[in-house]
């Protein structure tokens, strides 16, 4: 039995749990904070808009239990996935924070493969260099074998932007890796399209700033960014 919960932006939740004997249908709650529990162990996760982008009104905050998959205590599994500029970054960041979870990206992992020169990343390779797209089961096998290291299975995981369909979800579940909680984030258009326009990347730290949300401390900063090809509103 695993939860799920549906994240809003900027303050719009929906919570619901798949237990067939779950009877209750989804509520949509205003709210900044989702509590998770299972049988001996329960969760708070502060799922909190990036002050950068919230509204001027003061958010409420609910408590919503969930009924979690596990009877004993174990290490917190979660997925979380949304369009680009939803804010994934900034809620993974408090979420591996707060819980100490092995924070994983599926796009940094096929970056990390292809770097290390193993086999997984050499296959990977050879299709991106003739402009195709990896095969699901080259980067299904990359997470499993991420999810099977002893820090994950230590600490727990936050799967990020991954899977991101039903055959590789299926694939994953075949390998026994099904998370306690799927987080997904869901933000209007219109918003999405400001953000990914007026995002800019400092290639010296990586850090990502937004010209009119979190622009750049100095000049210094501000001359050396760059604009991904993809940061387009034609592309957003």
């Amino acid at each position: 039995m695993a939860s799920t919960c549906c994240v809003n932006s900027p303050m719009n939740v929906k919570a619901n749990s798949l237990s067939p004997s779950c009877s209750t249908k989804p509520k949509h709650i205003l709210a900044t904070h989702l509590s998770f529990a299972s049988n001996n162990a329960s969760f708070s996760l502060n799922l909190h808009e990036n002050p950068r982008f919230q509204k001027t009104r003061s958010p409420k905050v609910v408590n919503f239990q969930v009924v979690a998959s596990s009877a004993k205590t174990k290490p917190l599994k979660i997925m979380i996935s949304g369009a680009p500029a939803s804010g994934k970054g900034t809620q993974c960041e408090l979420i591996t924070k707060k819980y100490g979870l092995v924070h994983i990206a599926a796009g940094d992992l096929l970056r990390a493969e292809i770097a290390s020169g193993s086999e997984n990343g050499k296959r990977a390779k050879e299709y991106m260099e003739k402009g195709q797209l990896v095969p699901d089961e080259i980067v299904v096998m990359m997470v499993k074998e991420r999810l099977s290291q002893p820090d994950s299975l230590e600490k727990g995981w936050l799967l990020d932007g991954y899977p991101r369909s039903s055959s590789q979800a299926t694939a994953l579940k075949k390998f026994g890796f099904q998370p306690d909680l799927f987080i997904l984030l869901e933000v209007s258009e219109d918003i999405l399209v400001e953000r990914v326009v007026g995002r800019r990347l400092d290639p010296v730290t990586g850090k990502i700033y937004h010209l009119k949300y979190s622009p750049p401390e100095t000049e210094e900063i501000a001359a050396r960014l760059t604009q991904r090809f993809d940061d387009t509103e034609e592309k957003a």
